[in-house]
């Protein structure tokens, strides 16, 4: 019998939002992950499956991270093997990364095909403790891990060469785990790109027990032997919990088969996503006050305290929206709910109105009742001049013929003050 902690797309470094506690998330989660379910599980070893890192190129603070949760594997004697991904992967031209520092420091096990090898099986050597190098390995639990690279488009002919290479390797262990950072197709829309299951199927019939995937931030499992955790962390506010599952795979492996379960148990940055429906009927002000009181209410229960917390405003509003201070009424909803980020999504339309106007057999109708209607519609869409939008219309259209006239400006300031306290 064999265990292990199979995770993906840690993104240690991520830093959106520009928040340096949201980047420390990722960390925590990692760091709490390993403890629960690889020391404390006493697992026989840990998988990477990709994306350790956010970016290719990252701060010392980002690179201590990684030392800080992995350290307390190798002090347990818990091996770590990993592969790169798209996010970490060697830049173009290059034959290193931060992985591969890892690696020659012996806090990983970086598994790599060399695909410039000669001969069927030659882009999968044996890990080799002494240079650090290697594209499988094999354990003393009874599993062999075999890597990959991070390889793009290029994914199903890799595929193909991985699966011939397979089976020409010295005789092994019992159970042999692959390491992948793909998507499948099908498990989450607009994503271009994905592999279809037959294009890793010759990995199953080359003799693939496990399929460690990465790449895909929602967990998934097909046909009892392809399995992708999902990320350690929501890597954003459409990732959380009640749009998409994420954690990690604690599996075991014996002679019943396999056991994957996932993991979701440790520190995670709670997510609330806020909808409030607008009614063009609400003033500007009434608007704001509902909104206040929402999410007020909630941070009363608790609900949004140090959350991600999205609030989206749809729905049709009865004033303009360019007279509107989102980012003062952001601010205020930030300190009322004590969120860390509060992300506010005005998402609604401004009421609009265009009148049909009919033809009279004479062509267009006349400048005057065109220039009347714009002024009307543009007032009835404007909840505080509704009901004032035939009297308003006509001292605007009285205003213009006063400009034009070139009436002083006194004399049009006091018509305007007129008009208005009516």
């Amino acid at each position: 019998m064999a265990r292990f902690l199979h995770v993906a797309d840690v993104h240690l470094g991520y830093d959106r939002y520009d928040n340096p506690q949201r980047s420390r998330d990722f960390f925590w989660a990692f760091q709490d992950a390993l403890q629960r379910y690889a020391i404390e599980a006493a697992v026989d070893f840990v998988l990477i499956a990709g994306d350790l890192f956010e970016h290719r190129h990252i701060h010392p603070a980002t690179l201590n991270q990684a030392q800080l949760c992995l350290e307390p594997l190798r002090e347990a004697n818990i091996p770590v093997l990993a592969i790169e991904g798209n996010h970490d992967h060697c830049p173009y031209g290059t034959k290193t990364s931060w992985l591969r520092y890892l690696a020659d420091w012996e806090y990983l096990i970086l598994l790599e095909p060399d695909e410039d090898a000669m001969g069927d099986n030659g882009l999968l050597s044996p890990w080799d403790p002494a240079v650090h190098r290697g594209g499988y390995i094999d354990l003393p639990c009874g599993v062999r891990v075999v890597g990959s690279h991070w390889y793009g488009a290029a994914a199903p002919q890799m595929i193909a060469k991985l699966a011939a290479a397979l089976p020409n390797l010295p005789p092994g262990p019992d159970y042999t785990v692959m390491m992948f950072h793909h998507g499948l197709e099908g498990q989450i829309s607009r994503y271009t790109g994905a592999l279809r299951y037959e294009d890793l199927l010759p990995l199953k019939q080359a003799g693939v027990d496990y399929l460690a995937l990465g790449h895909i931030h929602k967990s998934y499992a097909v046909e009892g032997w392809i399995f992708n955790p999902g990320a350690v962390e929501a890597n954003s506010v459409a990732e959380s919990r009640d749009q998409i599952s994420r954690g990690v795979y604690l599996v075991e492996l014996n002679e019943a088969g396999i056991h994957a379960t996932l993991q979701q148990d440790y520190h995670q940055r709670p997510i609330v996503r806020l909808t409030y429906k607008a009614d063009k009927r609400q003033s500007q002000v009434e608007l704001e006050q509902a909104i206040v009181e929402q999410v007020t209410q909630l941070a009363r229960a608790g609900a949004t305290a140090d959350a991600i917390v999205e609030l989206r405003i749809q729905g049709q509003i009865g004033f303009s929206r360019l007279d509107w201070d989102l980012r003062s009424l952001r601010e205020q909803l930030l300190t009322l709910s004590r969120a860390l980020i509060l992300l506010l999504k005005p998402d609604m339309a401004d009421t609009a109105y265009e009148t049909y106007l009919a033809d009279t057999g004479t062509g267009s109708p006349p400048r005057q009742v065109i220039e009347r209607q714009v002024f009307q519609d543009l007032l009835v869409a404007q909840t505080q001049y509704e009901d004032q939008a035939d009297t308003l219309t006509q001292g605007l259209i009285d205003l213009k013929e006063r400009t034009l006239a070139e009436q002083s400006d006194a004399d049009l300031y006091a018509f305007v003050s007129t008009l208005l306290a009516s």
